[in-house]
């Protein structure tokens, strides 16, 4: 991740303007990171994680990805590490992308999910599930993400209670077993998504895609649907009692 800002610099920056004092400053930056997670690479999977969580801790998008890329690849290459990783990016979305329906945030896009928590879901999205142990959960409930891209994601069993993912991409997005009860989904993409056993108890699906979406054994009780799209959706044993289709 912190590669494809680097590469991506060093592309545009022969055809910026020269001797930009900012732009300079900025360069100066990423390379300073860029070297750190060099040397990061030489030290103990302890000691990169510990230098890592000082990163996100720092509060600066430019910390926040490295640290955030440097948890991804301990992730990978140290089992015994990939879960207590998911729990800190969970906890880091959770601290700094909170979401209180008491406050009644709209669902426009003018305050979309920032760089850095759009890294982390990124990467607990794609994660090796295969390596999440037996009866734990991922928690993102009272999260803020609207507008996030969450295409293809494994959600699976992932608490999303009280989350607010208006606008957001979850195109074939595995929610089996989901806890998306009292979710803000209003104008979310859910096309083929898979929501099997999901429950949506009193969602807001308001203009949702839910075309050719799995909902088999879904709860969707008090759910609202109004001008949700449901061609071709599979609800079979799904629960509609008191679903609202209708203002």
């Amino acid at each position: 991740m912190l590669t494809v800002i680097i590469n991506a610099f060093h592309g545009i920056k022969n055809i910026l303007p020269k001797n930009n004092p900012q732009l300079s400053k900025i360069y100066l930056k990423i390379h300073d990171f860029q070297i750190k997670v060099n040397q990061n690479q030489h030290q103990s999977p302890k000691e990169r994680l510990r230098i890592a969580i000082e990163q996100l801790e720092n509060k600066t998008i430019e910390t926040s990805l490295a640290g955030i890329n440097d948890l991804e690849q301990i992730a990978q290459n140290y089992p015994q590490y990939h879960w207590i990783i998911m729990d800190i990016l969970t906890t880091f979305v959770r601290e700094n992308a909170p979401y209180m329906p008491q406050e009644k945030i709209t669902s426009n896009l003018s305050t979309k999910v920032s760089v850095d928590i759009q890294a982390a879901l990124t990467v607990i999205a794609r994660r090796d599930v295969n390596k999440d142990p037996e009866n734990e959960q991922l928690d993102l409930s009272h999260t803020d993400m609207r507008g996030a891209n969450l295409n293809k994601a494994n959600l699976e069993q992932t608490n999303l209670y009280q989350a607010n993912l208006a606008e957001a991409n979850l195109t074939e997005a595995n929610l089996a077993g989901a806890i998306l009860s009292a979710a803000n989904l209003e104008g979310t993409n859910l096309y083929l998504a898979n929501l099997e056993g999901a429950i949506l108890s009193a969602a807001s699906l308001k203009g949702a895609n839910l075309f050719r979406a799995n909902l088999q054994c879904a709860s969707l009780y008090l759910a609202g649907l109004h001008g949700a799209v449901l061609k071709d959706a599979i609800l079979d044993g799904a629960n509609l009692r008191e679903a609202k289709f209708s203002e």
